[in-house]
C-alpha cells in the first residue's frame, strides 16, 4: 500500500498523475445518474441470471457509461476489457485502472462482472476473454465497442499502424482553444493534410478491423446467443468540426467502422444477430481532447445548451433502452442508431454557429463555458472533482479486479 500527495503535473489538457480517490468518485457519479434496476430479465431470455454484455474499451469515456449503466439498471453478467496502466514509483496508475476498480465495488459481491486488462487489439486479449465468457457464460447476448487508441498491432501480420489526426485532401486551417495558465485563449492551428499511407493506418486503427475480427472469434466459438445485438461507437458532429473529422482522417475511419456495421449485420443475420453503429454526441474524452477545434467547439455548445448538454452517463441511458428493447431504435437512413440529436438540432447548431464566428480572446468569457471544459478535462484524471480532498495523501496502490 502507499499513501502519496499527489500532484496532477499536467501539461495542457495531458495530466501525468491520476488521483484514486476522484476517479472513484467520477465513477460514483455515473453510478447515481443511471436508473435504477429494471427488474429481473425479461421472461424469454435464456440467461435466468441477466443478459450478458462484453464491453470493450470499459474504462473511459462511452465504453464506462455503458458499462456502469449495464451494471447498475440492469444487473448484467459479462466482461469488460481495458488497457490500463499500473502504479509505478513515479507515477499513479493510469485512470481508468482506478475507475475500473470502483465500478467493479459498485457492482458488488453479488454481482457476476469481471474485468480484463490487456490489449484488445491482440489475439491473446481475444482468447483470453473469449475462454471466459464460453466457461462462464456460454454465449453472449451484447457486446459494445468502444476502442480509442493511437496505435493497433495488426494480429495476423504484426505490422504497427499509427494513427493520425488530419485533414483529406487540403489544409485545415482553424480556431483552436489554448490555455496560458488558467486563462482561455482563442489561437489557431493549421494542419498539412494527411498521405495516403496516414489515412490507411488511421483506417487500420480506428475503422471496424478489430470490431470485425471480435465478431468473428465470438461465431467461431458459437458464443453468438440468438438475439445478439452489437454496436460501435462513431461520431457525426457539426460542419465546423468537419475538416478535421468526418471529412478528414477520423472519418474515414468512422466511415469503415459504419460500412462493417453493415458486412457485420449481413454475417450476424442467420444467427438471429444484430450489427450498428451508434452516433453519439459530443463528449469531453481523453479522445476528444486531441483532436484540434473539439475543445472550442464543445466549450461554445456547453454554453449554447447548459442543462440541455447530455452527458454520457444520459446517452448510454438511451443507448441500453433501444438495446434492450424498452426503447425502439432510432435509426438513420444509413441505419445507424442516433443519440445525438440533442447536439445537431438546427437551432442549436445556428446558435454554436453563431459563437464561433465570433470567438475571440475577448469574447470568450461570454461565449463559451471554457471553466467547464477545464474542469471536464481534469475530471477525466480524478481532478477537479467536488467532494474530493486534494490536500490529503491518497491511496495509489489499488488491486486491478479479479475474476477472469
Amino acid at each position: 500500500m502507499a499513501l502519496r500527495e499527489i500532484k496532477p503535473g499536467n501539461r495542457g489538457f495531458l495530466y501525468l498523475n491520476s488521483h484514486p480517490a476522484g476517479c472513484a468518485a467520477v465513477v460514483d457519479e455515473l453510478w447515481e445518474r443511471a436508473p435504477a434496476p429494471v427488474g429481473p430479465a425479461p421472461a424469454d431470455r435464456a440467461t435466468a441470471d441477466g443478459p450478458v454484455a462484453l464491453i470493450i474499451g470499459s474504462s473511459a469515456g462511452y465504453g464506462l457509461a455503458a458499462t456502469v449503466a449495464a451494471l447498475r439498471t440492469y444487473g448484467m453478467r459479462g466482461l469488460g476489457i481495458a488497457f490500463e496502466a499500473p502504479e509505478t514509483e513515479r507515477r499513479t496508475a493510469s485512470a481508468g485502472w482506478y475507475r475500473t476498480a470502483r465500478a467493479a465495488e459498485l457492482s458488488g459481491p453479488e454481482g457476476d462482472f469481471a474485468f480484463l486488462n490487456a490489449d484488445a487489439f491482440s489475439a491473446a486479449a481475444k482468447e483470453e476473454a473469449l475462454d471466459h465468457l464460453a466457461d462462464r457464460y456460454g454465449k453472449v447476448d451484447y457486446l459494445v465497442y468502444s476502442v480509442a487508441a493511437p496505435r493497433r498491432t495488426d494480429p495476423g501480420t504484426g505490422e504497427v499502424h499509427h494513427s493520425v489526426i488530419k485533414p483529406l485532401g487540403s489544409a485545415y486551417r482553424a480556431k483552436t482553444l489554448q490555455f496560458d495558465g488558467d486563462t482561455p485563449l482563442v489561437g489557431s492551428l493549421e494542419l498539412a493534410p494527411a498521405t495516403d499511407a496516414e489515412r490507411d493506418a488511421t483506417v487500420q486503427v480506428m475503422g471496424g478491423a478489430d470490431w470485425k475480427l471480435w465478431i468473428d472469434a465470438l461465431i467461431d466459438r458459437g458464443l453468438v446467443r440468438d438475439g445478439f445485438h452489437t454496436v460501435s461507437l462513431t461520431y457525426v458532429g457539426s460542419d465546423l468540426t468537419a475538416p478535421i473529422y468526418r471529412a478528414g482522417t477520423i472519418g474515414a475511419a468512422k466511415q469503415h467502422l459504419e460500412d462493417t456495421a453493415r458486412r457485420l449485420q449481413r454475417d450476424l443475420a442467420p444467427l438471429g444477430g444484430r450489427a450498428h453503429t451508434v452516433v453519439a454526441g459530443a463528449a469531453v474524452t481523453q479522445a476528444s481532447t486531441a483532436i484540434p477545434s473539439i475543445a472550442l467547439y464543445t466549450s461554445l455548445l456547453h454554453a449554447v445548451l447548459g442543462d440541455g448538454f447530455q452527458s454520457t452517463a444520459q446517452q448510454a441511458t438511451a443507448l441500453w433502452e433501444q438495446l434492450t428493447g424498452a426503447a425502439p431504435l432510432q435509426l438513420d437512413e444509413q441505419q445507424r442508431i442516433r443519440l445525438d440529436g440533442w447536439e445537431m438540432d438546427d437551432k442549436v447548431q445556428a446558435a454554436v454557429h453563431e459563437h464561433w464566428a465570433a470567438a475571440a480572446t475577448d469574447t470568450l468569457p461570454e461565449l463559451a463555458d471554457t471553466a467547464w471544459f477545464r474542469a471536464q478535462v481534469g475530471r477525466l484524471y480524478g481532478w477537479d472533482v467536488p467532494g474530493t480532498d486534494y490536500t490529503a495523501q491518497a491511496e495509489t496502490t489499488v488491486p486491478w479486479p479479479t475474476g477472469t
